[in-house]
């Protein structure tokens, strides 16, 4: 430790756990840390100085150069389904929980750095992280926050200054992320795979006070933090399909029981529409597809339920019986955030049977013709209140007619809503962005900075990212889908 002086005021709960749940672990030193990009909005609203951060004692910690008072590094265990088999031990292999803030909102937040070094739970790995993985954490996750998607964020991007060995040489970079726990469905299955009851129990007192509260009061509080685990995990995965994100390793260690987006590693977002695209290079049998993402998610709660029986009732059967009714609740539970969604993304204030079936028939034709998700849906916006709009959508289509044979039922259906078209115009541009974190732009972005150390393409991405529903005309090219040739059909693991 040296003699730095810091203005965060560290407060770290789960360091007071038993050891069993972390193992104490400091930072590797940076030779020469060097910040890209420092969120200071993120830094206010979690009652940080900005301004500190920012200075080279700031850029120390934020790097693992240097640890602050206050800060007790840990690195967390758990384990994991990865891709369907259980791996009994994985946790922090290349990030290290700095501690936690209370922020201005009275909430409890972590910081926690990504590709600072060797943990005990790094097995052979050098816990490092390439400087393109984390850009693209930087960029999608700050993106989801700005489209109002429960997701981890990221506080800052700094350049370590040493080189990290992949199948190439790359610059070495580590990314501050900000959660409100880090605590992950695989962390309840680390214990019960141990028999360790005690432990489960603890974790589970442990979520309830610090994220479902109301779940203390409760006659079984782990069954309504079960409950409400399931409802936060539906609508966050309908989120996910509303924009055409695909998380890409939906692996039980990579689900945050906060509910919100946690691990972006080889995510991506659609630009044609189909719904079972794939990127993820290591999803070699679309497991982790678009489409199979709200199954995967009932598939994760389940093998979350199974460490919490023990807790539900002392009759394993009765235990059994209460898990399965809450389970079974999930997908009614996503399929009414989904349609609803689906209904606003179409400018529909009113809810009629038809209404999913009418939005089912335009995605069909989307898939069939190759039409761009998020563009198809944000013109909509603009042919809801000007019949002349629809020739913008027509082009997307390799066969225009296709969206010809949709666009009469669409606009019998808005008539019968009523509303007046400007105002459905606006509350439809709320909902489907503009831009959104597109793969070719996020590898330019990437390419520019480890080729050339040239951040300008990142923090002009960035930027245009905070406002995906606004017009942005000076950056309309940031919106536009892929030629042939720019197409990235595979996205990496990379951190």
């Amino acid at each position: 430790m040296s003699g730095m002086t810091s203005t965060i005021p560290f407060d770290n709960s789960y360091a007071r756990l038993p050891d069993r749940f972390f193992a104490r672990t400091r930072p590797a030193e940076a030779p020469a840390p060097r910040l890209i990009e420092l969120n200071r909005p993120l830094a206010e609203a979690l009652g940080l100085d900005p301004d500190w951060m920012a200075s080279p004692e700031g850029v120390a910690m934020l790097s693992g150069r240097e640890v602050v008072p206050g800060s007790e590094p840990i690195a967390m265990a758990y384990a994991g389904h990865q891709f369907g088999s259980f791996v009994p031990s994985l946790g922090d292999g290349r990030a290290i929980l700095l501690g936690e803030v209370v922020g201005r909102d009275g909430q409890r937040y972590d910081l926690q750095l990504k590709g600072s070094g060797r943990t005990l739970f790094s097995r052979g790995g050098d816990g490092r992280a390439a400087l393109g993985p984390v850009l693209r954490e930087h960029l999608v996750s700050e993106a989801m926050a700005a489209m109002g998607i429960p997701t981890t964020r990221t506080l800052a991007s700094v350049i370590t200054g040493e080189e990290v060995y992949r199948e190439t040489v790359l610059p070495g970079a580590v990314l501050t992320r900000v959660a409100r726990s880090h605590v992950r469905v695989g962390t309840f299955q680390y214990f019960a795979a141990r028999q360790d009851h005690d432990a489960v129990r603890l974790l589970t007192d442990y979520v309830v006070a610090r994220l479902y509260p109301e779940a203390a009061q409760a006659e079984r509080p782990a069954l309504a933090f079960l409950n409400l685990l399931v409802g936060r995990q539906a609508e966050l995965v309908a989120s996910w399909l509303l924009v055409g994100f695909i998380h890409g390793v939906m692996n039980t260690d990579n689900m945050s029981v906060a509910g919100e987006t946690i691990d972006y590693g080889p995510c991506a977002f659609m630009d044609a529409f189909h719904p079972q695209t794939v990127f993820s290079s290591i999803d070699q049998n679309g497991r982790y597809a678009y489409a199979n993402q709200p199954g995967i998610a009932q598939w994760n709660l389940t093998r979350l339920a199974e460490c919490l029986l023990p807790l539900l009732d002392p009759d394993e059967d009765r235990a059994v019986e209460l898990a399965r009714e809450v389970l079974t609740g999930f997908g009614a539970r996503f399929e009414a955030a989904f349609h609803a969604g689906l209904r606003r993304k179409l400018g529909l204030l009113a809810a009629e049977p038809e209404d999913v079936a009418l939005a089912q028939d335009l995605l069909g034709r989307m898939a069939a013709n190759n039409a761009d998700f998020t563009l198809t849906f944000r013109r909509l916006s603009d042919a809801a209140a000007d019949a002349g709009a629809d020739e913008g959508i027509r082009t997307l289509f390799s066969d225009g007619t296709a969206y010809d044979g949709w666009a009469g039922s669409w606009r019998e259906r808005l008539a019968r809503d009523g509303g007046e078209p400007q105002a459905r115009r606006l509350a439809m541009r709320q909902v489907n962005p503009l831009f959104i974190p597109r793969n070719h732009q996020v590898e330019a972005a990437i390419r520019a900075g480890v080729d050339a150390d040239d951040f300008g393409p990142f923090r002009t991405l960035l930027a245009v990212l905070a406002d995906p529903y606004g017009d942005q005309p000076e950056h309309a090219h940031l919106a536009e889908p892929p030629r042939p040739e720019e197409r990235v059909l595979q996205t990496f693991c990379g951190t």
